[in-house]
């Protein structure tokens, strides 16, 4: 699927989602977490901290500190890995799923409202 607009439509849809999210009574996530989660839900697992740092090109401390947030929100969760118990797995959890459905949702309504304005 191939969707044409222009950069100022894009930042236009990315800003009616963003400010619908932020009026949400849900965790207000800064966008190197949002890349993160997107990251663990969207790409295949097994996820480690080391593993995120190398594809997201950012250090590993600076993943670290967005998992522990993304976990005090309870959108992601630490495992032992069974197979290697030194290394620790970054988990997908409901409340994440649901956390990123809702935010579909919202980015899906920012561009049905940002057509409607257009036409």
């Amino acid at each position: 699927m191939s969707i044409k607009i222009s950069a100022v439509e894009a930042l236009d849809l990315w800003r009616g989602a963003i400010v619908e999210s932020v009026r949400r009574e849900a965790p207000d996530l800064s966008a190197r977490q949002m890349a993160l989660l997107l990251t663990v839900y969207l790409t295949p697992p097994p996820h480690t901290v080391r593993g995120l740092a190398i594809s997201m090109n950012v250090s590993k401390p600076a993943i670290t500190r967005a998992v522990d947030r993304l976990s005090e929100y309870g959108l992601v969760k630490r495992k032992i890995d069974e197979q290697d118990r030194r290394s620790v797995l970054i988990q997908r959890t409901v409340k994440g799923s649901v956390f990123l459905r809702e935010f579909g949702d919202i980015i899906v309504s920012a561009a049905a409202a940002s057509a409607a304005q257009g036409s």
